[in-house]
């Protein structure tokens, strides 16, 4: 069900050739990116008609407005099971816990008497979130989005969702639940790139964005490449993916259940075991065929996934080549099961969230640690983080300077343009002192020879 990888005597190579050796999903998104190009544009041009129109097409639903009404976001939390509206506002909860310790201070340094540098953290104005409604419905991502988007304390937010033909062209009710609670009333039934458009162009309907945020298919991270330069994103997300760094103390039933866990996603959904240990191996592929039999989606998702190129079980030598397997992997999702698990974890440097021992499976994260489920995929977690309020904040910096204290490091900045053949840029300092005594005697300023 699962094909491996044997990495054992040899040496492990660097960089690229070992990430090359790894398993991973093919996600062209630039090849996507040529028939996104026209949909982006048909909003740009037609606005809430062709969101209308794509939706008739893409959804198999005519829909008479864009924007949901506010009723219906009463009425979905209204009629929300109570387990499930317990859930949403526990996971609300924590989620908020963690990121409002996220936030930025406004900060100053003296750097010379008279002169300093502050740094404030402004929040983009207006962001546009995106959640999923294709296989699964998402309103853990409403959550993920919202959470951090607020607590960076951006005044304007939005989210889309496709229109769902089985509830009358509304997103579904769950998501419009999941906005309520968090307090967001502004929804529009928009899916896939009809949605990012939509948000960086603006419709009748829906003002610009600043930002547009979320996980979704092939067709989301096309149209936000696309639109890179124009608002800010916050990754091109790819399929999911699961690596699990395990060695014989892991429990085989954990390892198994975790790799099917994250294979539901999507038969491009990436699950990666690398242990040491043949024995687990061998147990965990025992193991997958039961547990895969007992499931939901086996033939549509879970099988695809687990017998694509994107998975594998990898065998090493040991821990210290299964994290080198790990860092140059880059994974969404890493669940670190050995002994000493949390020392572990503490070399990893490539991970978009690491998960800790057998009582931290990825589903926690996904739902209910705190944590952010939106994750750099593909290996960008190298150079990525996942969602944050930091992801809503820019750094502004604030240079207040005296006059003495220019004068002081003048002469030095004049140096600096005249070596980088921009005379003008000495110029513009020079301009401040003239007439001034200090200045008279071929620029010589404080603390010059």
């Amino acid at each position: 069900m699962i094909s491996r990888i044997d990495l054992r005597g040899d040496a492990l190579p660097e960089g690229p050739a070992l990430r090359d050796l790894l398993p991973r999903a093919d996600f062209d998104v630039s090849a996507a990116l040529e028939k996104v190009r026209p949909i982006c544009e048909a909003v740009h041009h037609r606005g809430d008609a062709a969101l209308i129109d794509f939706a008739e097409k893409f959804d198999g639903v005519r829909l008479d407005q864009v924007r949901v009404p506010a009723e219906a976001l009463t009425k979905a939390l209204d009629e929300l099971d109570p387990a499930v509206r317990a859930a949403l506002e526990e996971s609300i909860r924590r989620a908020r816990l963690v990121h409002r310790a996220q936030r930025r201070e406004t900060h100053t340094t003296q750097v010379v008497p008279g002169g300093s540098v502050t740094e404030k953290w402004v929040p983009v104005d207006r962001v546009g979130l995106y959640a999923p409604g294709g296989r699964s419905v998402y309103p853990s991502s409403v959550i993920m989005n919202v959470v951090p988007a607020q607590e960076a304390g951006v005044e304007s937010v939005a989210l889309a969702s496709p229109a769902q033909a089985e509830f009358g062209g509304l997103p579904h009710p769950t998501i419009l639940a999941a906005c309520a609670l968090l307090g967001v009333d502004e929804v529009y039934a928009a899916g896939g790139a009809t949605a990012v458009a939509m948000f960086a162009y603006g419709t009748e309907s829906c003002p610009p964005a600043n930002m547009v945020t979320g996980p979704g298919n092939i067709w989301v991270a096309a149209a936000k490449r696309y639109f890179t330069g124009k608002i800010g994103i916050d990754a091109e997300a790819g399929p999911t993916e699961i690596a699990i760094l395990a060695d014989a103390t892991a429990d085989p039933v954990h390892v198994a259940s975790d790799l099917i866990s994250q294979a539901e996603h999507d038969p491009l959904a990436a699950a990666v075991l690398v242990t040491d240990s043949v024995e687990l191996a061998d147990a965990v592929e025992k193991e997958l065929e039961p547990q895969v039999a007992a499931t939901k989606h086996i033939d549509d998702r879970i099988v695809p996934a687990l017998k694509g190129r994107q998975s594998a079980i990898v065998l090493v030598d040991g821990v210290d080549e299964g994290l080198k397997v790990v860092d140059a992997y880059g994974a969404e999702h890493l669940e670190i099961q050995t002994a000493d698990a949390a020392a572990v974890a503490d070399r990893v440097r490539n991970a978009g969230a690491i998960f800790i021992g057998p009582w931290a499976p990825v589903s926690l994260g996904d739902y209910a640690a705190g944590s952010n489920h939106v994750l750099p995929t593909g290996g960008c977690a190298c150079h990525s983080s996942g969602l944050s309020v930091q992801s809503f904040l820019r750094g502004i910096h604030i240079v207040d300077y005296t006059k003495d204290a220019l004068a002081e490091v003048a002469h030095h900045v004049v140096t600096l343009a005249e070596a980088e053949d921009l005379p003008a840029h000495g110029a513009a300092v020079k301009a401040r002192f003239v007439g001034d005594e200090q200045m008279s005697r071929g620029w010589k300023v404080p603390g010059s020879k």
